[in-house]
C-alpha cells in the first residue's frame, strides 16, 4: 500500500475523500488515491476525480517503466491507420514526420513527460511505415484478369495438401515460349497430389493465372491484402501434365525439412485411420488439410479449436517436459549437479526443443509467437530473471509486428495475442501456492482448477476476436478444457513424441495408436459437450470497430496493474452491444460468382447464382442466415429478373434494353454491364464497374433507400488488381 501524504496526493491531481469501503477499496487499490464520494457531493464531481485517478495511475505504470507494454498496441494502431487511408501515402511526407519524430525525442531527452510523447508517437509512426516498408520489399505487384501459357518456375514452398489436390508456391515464372514473364514476384498453383514437385525443384507446366479474389463480405478475411505482403501476385492452376525439368540439387534446409514433415505425415497415414490421422497430422506436423470440417467445427463450438492450432499450449507441453526430463536426469547424478548449473542446461535444452518443433511443425503464426515466449522464459531462466512478464509478451508481439505486420489482420494473431495477454496479466495478480502444497489431494484440485482458470481466462480474451471471425462462442468450453487438456498433456502429445522420436527404427505403431486412442476421447468430448450448448448462446455479428474496442481494452489491461485494469474489460463489456454489432443484410451481391441474395423472413434467397458456393457458405456462416434456391423461382426473362416485397424493389438487369423502365420502377438496378449514367439519377445503381472497384456489396435498407457497403474501399492501394485502364492512368 502507498503512503503518500494528502499533499502528495494533490499535487497528482487527487484527493482523498470519504466514501463507502466497498467503493474506496475497488478504486483505491495500489492507487493511493480515493477518488469516489458516497454520494453526498454532486455527481459532476466524480469527472474530475476520475480523470485525476486515472492520471495518477498512468503516471504511476509510466514510472514503473510499462510504457513497453504499450508498444505493439502503438504500433498495431499506426498500421490500422496505414491500412485505412483509401489512397497510399507519399513517401517523402512518411519519411519527414519520422525524421520529426526523431529529433523531438533526441532532444526532448531530459524532459520525461515530453520523452515519454514521442516515445508514443514513435511507436505509433513506426507501426504506419511498417506496411509500406514492407510492400517495398516483399510485395508483389497484383494480376487482373487471367494469363495462359506454357510457364517454367520454381517451387518455393508447399502451401497445403490434401489427398487429391495440393497448392504450391512458385517464383521465377517465365514463359517457355519466348515471352516477356507476367509482372509478378510469385504465385500460388494447384494441382493434383499426384504431381507434386519438391520445394527447390524447377518445373514446367501449362498454367491458368488469374487475379487473387477480393474479401467475400465487407471487413472479412482480405486474401489480396495478404497475398500482396507474402509476394503473391495471382492465384493459378496447371491445365495439364507438370514436368520437373531441373531436381534441386543444392543444400535447401527448407527442403529437407519439408520431406521430413512428408515422411512423419506418411507413416501418421499408414498407423492412423483417416479421421484420426487427420487430427494427429495437425498437432505434429501442423498440417490441417485433412481434418473433417464437421469434427473441426464439433471441436470449435466446444472450446477445444486450440488444440488443433500448434500454440502455446503444445509448445510449452514438448519443450517443458523436455526441460523437466533434462533437469531431472541430470539431477540423479549429485556430484554432476554440484559443478554445473543443471536448471540452465535444463532450459538451453527446452529452447532447442521448441525450435525444433517450430520447424516441424511449419512455422505458423501462433507458433511462432509460442516459441518467442517460450524463448524469453527460457532466457529468462538463464539470466536469472522472472520469465513470466508482460514485457516479455511485449517484446515477443514487437518481434511478431516487426517480421510480418499484415500478420495483426489474421484470426491467428489476435487470438493468440489476446490469449496470452489475458494469461500474463492473470498470472500478475495472482500468487499460487500450488507448488508449495504438500497435500496430494489439494496438488490433484489445484491443477484441474489451474485448467479451468487457465481456460476461463483465455476464453474471455478471445470471446470477442472469436465472435467476429467465426460466429462462434463455446459457453461450456471450460468443461471440455478440463477433460481434454491433461488427455493432451499426459496421452497425446507424450505419445506423439515417442512415435516421432521412433519413426527412424519403423517402430512407431503403437505410440501412434495410443496417440489416435487420445484423439478419439477429445473428439467424444468435443461432441458431448457441443452437443449441450447448441443454441446455448448465439454470438452477434459484429462490425469492425469491436475489434478496436477490444484493442483498446487489452492495451488497458496490459497497462494497468491492480483492480484498474478490469475497467477496460467492463467498459467494453457495454460498449460492444452498443457500438460493435451490426444488423443482417437485405442484399448480398457477389462480384465474381454471379450470386444475388435477397432477405426474405428470416433466411436469404437468391435470386441468381447457385447455392453451395464459395460467396453464398461465406455470406451464410458469417451473417448465421441460410442462403437457399427460393420455393418460386422469381420472374425473369431474356432482359432480367424482377424482386418485389412490401419493403423495396430489385431489378436485375441483363440487357441494355431492360434498363429504361427498370431504373424507373425498382428501388434498387443491379447489373452486371455498365449502366448508363441518367439511371444513377434516377435510383440507386450497382453495376459492373462498382462490382470491378468494390467487389462483393453488402445492402440495408434503412425504409427509403438501401445503405450500400462495399467489400473495397481501397481500390487505389498496391495490393489491389488494377485494371489496365487504370494502370495506364497511373503510369501516365
Amino acid at each position: 500500500p502507498h503512503t503518500d501524504t494528502l499533499e502528495q496526493k494533490k499535487s497528482s491531481g487527487t484527493r482523498a475523500v470519504r466514501g463507502s469501503s466497498l467503493v474506496r477499496g475497488w478504486f483505491s487499490s495500489n492507487s493511493g488515491a480515493r477518488v469516489f464520494s458516497d454520494g453526498k457531493n454532486s455527481p459532476l464531481d466524480l469527472v474530475p476525480r476520475a480523470l485525476g485517478f486515472l492520471i495518477h495511475g498512468i503516471s504511476r505504470e509510466i514510472a514503473n517503466r510499462r510504457l513497453l507494454v504499450l508498444q505493439p498496441f502503438f504500433m498495431i494502431s499506426g498500421i490500422l491507420v496505414y491500412r485505412a487511408a483509401r489512397y497510399e501515402p507519399a513517401p517523402a511526407a512518411m519519411a519527414a514526420i519520422a525524421v520529426f519524430l526523431l529529433a523531438g525525442a533526441c532532444f526532448s531527452r531530459n524532459r520525461q513527460g515530453l520523452l515519454s510523447l514521442f516515445v508514443v508517437l514513435l511507436g505509433f509512426w513506426g507501426g504506419f511505415l511498417l506496411l509500406p516498408i514492407h510492400g517495398k520489399l516483399f510485395g508483389s505487384p497484383m494480376v487482373y484478369g487471367a494469363i495462359y501459357g506454357q510457364f517454367s518456375a520454381r517451387v518455393d514452398a508447399i502451401h497445403s495438401k490434401d489427398l487429391e489436390r495440393a497448392r504450391i508456391i512458385i517464383s521465377q515464372i517465365t514463359p517457355t515460349d519466348g515471352r516477356a514473364p507476367p509482372d509478378l514476384r510469385r504465385a500460388r498453383i494447384l494441382l493434383p497430389t499426384d504431381q507434386l514437385p519438391g520445394v527447390g525443384d524447377i518445373i514446367e507446366a501449362p498454367m491458368r493465372l488469374y487475379k487473387v479474389p477480393g474479401p467475400v463480405v465487407p471487413g472479412g478475411y482480405d486474401s489480396q491484402f495478404q497475398a500482396y505482403f507474402k509476394g503473391i501476385g495471382a492465384y493459378g492452376s496447371t491445365t495439364g501434365p507438370l514436368s520437373i525439368t531441373e531436381p534441386a540439387r543444392n543444400f535447401s534446409l527448407a527442403r529437407n525439412i519439408q520431406q521430413l514433415r512428408d515422411f512423419i505425415g506418411t507413416r501418421i497415414d499408414l498407423a492412423l485411420a483417416p479421421g484420426i490421422s487427420g487430427i494427429a497430422r495437425a498437432l505434429i506436423i501442423g498440417d490441417q488439410s485433412q481434418i473433417d470440417e464437421e469434427v473441426r467445427k464439433r471441436l470449435a463450438n466446444a472450446g477445444l479449436a486450440h488444440v488443433l492450432a500448434i500454440s502455446g499450449l503444445h509448445l510449452s507441453l514438448v519443450a517443458g517436459g523436455i526441460f523437466f526430463a533434462i533437469r531431472m536426469f541430470l539431477a540423479l547424478f549429485y556430484g554432476l549437479s554440484l559443478r554445473i548449473n543443471v536448471k540452465k542446461i535444463a532450459a538451453t535444452g527446452g529452447i532447442i526443443a521448441a525450435l525444433a518443433y517450430l520447424a516441424l511443425s511449419g512455422a505458423s503464426v501462433s507458433a511462432i509467437r509460442a516459441t518467442l515466449m517460450l524463448i524469453l522464459i527460457f532466457g529468462a531462466v538463464l539470466a536469472g530473471r522472472r520469465a513470466l512478464t508482460m514485457r516479455n509478451v511485449a517484446f515477443a508481439a514487437l518481434f511478431l509486428i516487426i517480421m510480418d505486420p499484415s500478420s495483426v489482420f489474421r484470426p491467428g494473431f489476435q487470438l493468440s495475442f489476446a490469449a496470452v495477454v489475458g494469461l500474463v496479466g492473470a498470472y500478475e495478480g495472482y500468487n499460487s501456492r500450488f507448488f508449495y502444497e504438500k497435500s496430494p489431494l489439494r496438488k490433484f484440485f489445484g491443477f484441474f482448477g489451474g485448467i479451468a482458470m487457465t481456460s476461463l481466462v483465455a476464453g474471455i480474451a478471445t470471446a470477442l476476436f472469436a465472435a467476429y471471425h467465426f460466429q462462434q462462442v463455446a459457453p461450456l468450453g471450460v468443461f471440455a478444457n478440463i477433460i481434454a487438456i491433461p488427455l493432451v498433456a499426459f496421452v497425446v502429445l507424450p505419445a506423439a513424441f515417442l512415435g516421432v522420436v521412433l519413426v527412424p527404427l519403423g517402430m512407431e505403431t503403437a505410440s501412434f495408436a495410443i496417440m489416435g486412442w487420445g484423439i478419439e476421447q477429445i473428439i467424444m468430448v468435443a461432441n458431448y459437450i457441443s452437443s449441450l450448448g447448441e443454441g446455448y448462446v448465439s454470438a452477434p455479428i459484429l462490425g469492425g470497430s469491436s475489434l478496436i474496442l477490444a484493442l483498446l481494452a487489452m492495451a488497458w489491461f496490459a497497462f494497468f496493474t491492480g483492480r484498474i485494469r478490469f475497467a477496460g474489460i467492463i467498459a467494453a463489456l457495454f460498449l460492444v452491444p452498443l457500438f460493435g454489432t451490426m444488423p443482417p443484410p437485405d442484399i448480398m451481391i457477389s462480384d465474381s460468382t454471379q450470386a444475388v441474395a435477397i432477405r426474405k423472413g428470416s433466411g436469404m434467397e437468391l435470386l441468381a447464382g447457385r447455392p453451395n458456393s464459395f460467396a453464398t457458405n461465406a455470406w451464410s456462416q458469417t451473417y448465421m442466415t441460410k442462403v437457399s434456391k427460393p420455393e418460386q423461382p422469381y420472374p425473369c426473362d431474356i432482359s432480367g429478373c424482377w424482386f418485389s416485397s412490401e419493403k423495396f424493389d430489385i431489378a436485375l438487369v441483363k440487357g441494355r434494353d431492360a434498363f429504361l423502365e427498370d431504373c424507373a420502377k425498382a428501388d434498387l438496378v443491379i447489373a452486371r454491364i455498365r449502366a448508363p449514367e441518367n439511371c444513377r439519377s434516377l435510383t440507386q445503381v450497382i453495376d459492373s464497374t462498382d462490382l470491378q472497384t468494390g467487389g462483393v456489396h453488402w445492402g440495408l435498407w434503412d425504409g427509403s433507400k438501401f445503405v450500400i457497403r462495399a467489400a473495397i474501399k481501397d481500390e487505389f492501394r498496391p495490393w489491389r488488381p488494377q485494371y489496365p485502364a487504370r494502370q495506364n492512368m497511373f503510369r501516365q
